[in-house]
């Protein structure tokens, strides 16, 4: 059995829109466009925090812009999608131009792929096989 066909550039477009809930700086449009791109039940982790609901996903970029005034998020790869999921590259430009390490986001896509209902984020690049053999040590 195969799988249904995937509107790659659809959910690239999704995951542009997703990005510039990171990147605008008013809060209200903030809130608007994560409201255009989460399920009404949506989660975000990454290292830093696990939000369980868009509002909390909003509160979270309300607090890394407020630390970051000017930052964006871009996204600097290709969009992989299968089985309902998506990965992609991004990295974060400071108001100043300066760029922080790439990072990696995996997403579940809603059943009809209109819109995110999970987010997992990876910060910086992955860790070569020394250090994850080292870390996974007690």
């Amino acid at each position: 059995m195969s799988a249904a066909p995937v509107d790659t550039a659809a959910v690239a477009a999704l995951v542009d829109r997703y990005a510039l809930a990171w990147s605008d700086p008013d809060p209200a449009r903030r809130r608007a466009l994560l409201a255009e791109v989460l399920t009404p039940g949506a989660s975000y982790i990454d290292p830093r925090v696990h939000a369980e609901t868009p509002g909390a996903l909003a509160l979270y970029i309300d607090r890394v812009l407020a630390q970051r005034p000017g930052a964006r998020v871009l996204r600097t790869s290709g969009v992989d999608v299968h089985h309902g999921m998506a990965r992609f590259a991004w990295h974060v430009v400071q108001a100043d131009g300066s760029t922080l390490p790439e990072g990696i986001d995996v997403v579940w896509l809603s059943a009809d792929g209109t819109r995110l209902e999970r987010i997992v984020g990876f910060f910086g690049p992955l860790p070569r096989p020394a250090d994850a053999d080292t870390a996974r040590k007690p």
